[in-house]
């Protein structure tokens, strides 16, 4: 999907950061437990830098190209 309308890409960013404070929060619940799963934390912090750099490109896109 090419989000190009601006409020597409709001909501879209919207819904990325949710996911990243989400994984965010399991992580660290993972982390603290008993018998925690290294792989499954890995995996989860790999997806939380996929996220991050997809926001960062988002948030790129919503700023103006300024001729100087």
């Amino acid at each position: 999907m090419q989000a190009q309308d601006p409020a597409q890409i709001a909501h879209l960013l919207a819904e990325l950061r949710q996911e990243h404070r989400d994984l965010d929060v399991a992580i660290q619940q993972l982390s603290h437990s008993i018998g925690r799963d290294e792989l499954q934390i890995t995996r989860m912090k790999k997806r939380k830098l996929l996220l991050k750099d997809a926001i960062a490109r988002l948030e790129s896109k919503l700023i103006p190209d300024l001729d100087a």
